[in-house]
């Protein structure tokens, strides 16, 4: 009515209420009458926005290589960003210019100035396997940008999806890494292979070692064995020797005790015989009938058999002998009870 108006705007809306050129109210979430012939009403969204964007860029080796990704920003200073894009709504709350594109282009081509000079440096490789480097290559270039700082923009993130190359470079890219993929997995198949036979080698070498290794044991347990028996042997020699010597030693002895005891058999006989000698020296000469007289023997017996001995001395003198039977008998009688 009479050109008084109504609007009102969320909490997320950074609102700047003009009267003739002037500001006469701003804030977040603003809700007021104005009067709509000499108020111009700018509002300008706080909350962070998500930018994909994708573009294409040409390596060092002349290849074009698509990159994908996307960009968080939110509105640092509205009042600068209100400076240099139109934000200014209508009567219902409308933008009279998409100027939110036009900040959307500005940072995308910043984003992609960031990024140009680092993908034209390396080849094409590289930059698909560089998501991360370029991710900050494109933060810290809009975060530096003079144009992006004069809009009140805060960068928050940057992020990069996808990195690819033509279709027909994808392509012969996988057959080259496909023929790589063979080539490793035929050359790990062949160090598998070699790496088996090493191990066989080794294996089979370390049995003929252990088996050298046996013999060596059994060759020195054979010859310590030999020289065993050899000591033995000469040990055996030795005692055999040192018995030999015993008993040659005992022989010695013994001839030397039989020498010394036939010499003192020898001497005691000698001793006996010279004493026998010695007392039958005075009976030497004696005639043998004085020395039976002497004997006195008192037997009758012992003094007829005497008298018979006279008789066969003399008998060629004595004619006739004439002996009783009675003195033979009682002579024999005699002779038969002493048996």
């Amino acid at each position: 009515m009479f050109g008084i108006k109504h609007i009102k705007f969320d909490s997320m809306t950074y609102v700047l209420h003009y009267v003739n050129g002037n500001i006469k109210r701003e804030g977040r979430g603003l809700s007021f009458f104005y009067f709509s012939p000499n108020s111009s009403i700018v509002a300008i969204p706080m909350g962070s926005n998500d930018l994909p964007f994708i573009f294409s860029e040409t390596t060092n080796d002349y290849q074009s290589v698509s990159i994908q990704g996307q960009i968080s920003y939110k509105i640092g200073n509205p009042k600068t960003l209100s400076d240099n894009l139109d934000f200014t709504v209508t009567d219902d709350g409308f933008y009279k210019k998409n100027d939110i594109e036009k900040l959307n282009q500005r940072i995308i081509n910043e984003a992609q100035t960031a990024t140009a000079s680092f993908i034209h440096g390396i080849s094409l490789k590289e930059a698909i396997r560089s998501a991360k480097k370029i991710e900050v290559n494109i933060l810290d270039g809009l975060k530096t940008s003079q144009a992006i700082n004069m809009l009140g923009i805060e960068i928050l993130s940057a992020s990069i999806l996808s990195i690819q190359a033509s279709p027909e470079m994808a392509r012969a890219l996988e057959t080259e890494t496909r023929e790589k993929l063979q080539q490793e997995a035929d050359q790990a198949i062949y160090e598998r292979r070699n790496f088996a036979v090493e191990q066989e080698r080794k294996i089979k070498e370390s049995e003929l070692n252990t088996e050298i290794a046996v013999e060596e044991k059994q060759k020195q347990i054979e010859e310590k064995k030999m020289e065993s028996d050899v000591q033995r042997a000469e040990n055996d020699r030795k005692l055999r020797e040192m018995q030999l010597d015993a008993d040659i030693a005992v022989e010695n002895q013994r001839k030397q005790l039989i020498e010394q005891r036939t010499a003192n058999d020898k001497k005691e006989a000698e001793t006996q015989g010279y004493v026998i000698e010695t007392t039958l020296k005075p009976y030497k000469d004696i005639d043998w009938k004085i020395l039976t007289a002497l004997n006195n023997n008192p037997d009758p017996k012992f003094n007829i058999s005497l008298a018979f001995r006279q008789l066969a001395e003399n008998a060629d003198k004595i004619g006739n002998l004439n002996i009783s039977p009675e003195l033979l008998e009682s002579i024999l009688n005699d002779k038969t009870s002493k048996k």
